[in-house]
């Protein structure tokens, strides 16, 4: 496996060279580097992959870096990538919409997720009805009754 898939985001100098120079930064499930590398290697020559993984790293620790590193240094994107379906990796994806609340929304998010091996992009307002299980709730049984 490239080695290039081994840096963790909580390891990261905060303000890192190759990231000063892309200016885009993509944040995987480091799942990912194993399960689907051929996924990563879609984002490879543009983003600064950076792993997290929520069963060994705490959401405030990753979201207080990322908050750290994004003080330093403006960012063109940020990308997150994970498994669908995760109950781990679904809160990464919530803790860079909560850093970009603390940045007044300034920041330009975009969410993916692998099912089946596929690349979907889901919407910011997906992974924030993904917070609200009220919100799923009724909009489960909107469709129940549509049908």
């Amino acid at each position: 496996m490239c080695r290039r898939y081994d840096r963790r985001l909580i390891d990261t100098n905060a303000c890192p060279r190759d990231l000063r120079r892309k200016r885009k930064l993509l944040l995987f499930g480091r799942c990912l580097r194993d399960e689907h590398p051929e996924v990563l290697e879609k984002f490879a020559d543009d983003y600064v992959p950076l792993s997290i993984c929520l069963e060994a790293e705490h959401m405030n620790m990753v979201g207080f870096k990322l908050a750290s590193m994004l003080a330093r240094m403006p960012l063109k994107e940020i990308i997150v990538l994970t498994v669908d379906g995760s109950p781990h990796c679904v809160q990464l994806h919530m803790m860079v919409e909560e850093v970009n609340r603390i940045f007044n929304n300034k920041l330009n998010t975009r969410h993916f997720v692998v099912e089946g091996g596929k690349l979907i992009e889901v919407s910011r307002d997906c992974v924030k009805t993904a917070r609200y299980l009220s919100k799923i709730k009724r909009l489960l049984e909107a469709r129940s009754h549509g049908h």
